[in-house]
C-alpha cells in the first residue's frame, strides 16, 4: 500500500492504458478494500489481457464465463460484464475526444485539483464534480461508475489530489 501510495496514488495520469486500468479497478473495488484488488492488480493485468480495451470490449460470453472461473480476480458477474461494457464505453469516448485521457482532464481544464485536508475526516466520497462526471459517464455507457467510485478514480489518477497536509508526499 505505501508503494501505491508513495509512487501512484495522486500523480497526474495523461495515459489512456492506466486510465482504463483504474476505472476498471476502481470498479471492482466497490463494496470491497481497496488493498483486495491492489493485491489481486497483477492478476487482473493478466486475465484481462493487459488492460487493452480494444480486446476487453470484443469478449465474449465464452471469455467472461473463463474470467468467472479466474479465482485470482473478483468473480463478480456483474463486475465482468462491467468491465466489457466499460471497454467498449472507453472506446467510443476515445473516439470522441481523441483520447480518453483529453476527456477526463477536460472536465478540471487539465490542472489537478489540490485539496489539502488536515484529517482522514475531511476527505469528502464524493463532490459536485464526481457527481456530474458520474453522470455523464453513465450517459455514455458506463457502468460501476457512481460518484464514490468515480471520486475514488480521480484521485488514483492525480486529477484530484487529496493528500494530507500532514503527508510527506510531494510532487
Amino acid at each position: 500500500m505505501r508503494d501505491y501510495h508513495d509512487e501512484e496514488w495522486g500523480v497526474p495520469s495523461h495515459d489512456d492504458p492506466h486510465l482504463f486500468e483504474m476505472l476498471i479497478l476502481e470498479g471492482a473495488q466497490a463494496g470491497l478494500s481497496w488493498s483486495t484488488i491492489l493485491n489481486k492488480r497483477e492478476n487482473y493485468r493478466r486475465a484481462f489481457d493487459g488492460f487493452e480495451p480494444a480486446r476487453v470490449a470484443r469478449y465474449s460470453d465464452r471469455k467472461v464465463a473463463r474470467l468467472l472461473d479466474d479465482p485470482g480476480i473478483v468473480r463478480n458477474r456483474l463486475k465482468v460484464r462491467g468491465a466489457v461494457t466499460n471497454a467498449q464505453a472507453f472506446l467510443a469516448t476515445q473516439s470522441e475526444y481523441g483520447s480518453f485521457e483529453s476527456y477526463v482532464w477536460s472536465w478540471v481544464d487539465g490542472t489537478t485539483l489540490v485539496n489539502r485536508p488536515k484529517t482522514m475526516a475531511d476527505l469528502p466520497a464524493r463532490t459536485d464534480l464526481s457527481d456530474r462526471l458520474a453522470k455523464d459517464l453513465k450517459g455514455r455507457g458506463f457502468t460501476f461508475v457512481g460518484s464514490t467510485i468515480v471520486y475514488s478514480f480521480l484521485q488514483s489518477v492525480g486529477v484530484i489530489d487529496d493528500h494530507l497536509v500532514t503527508c510527506p508526499w510531494k510532487r
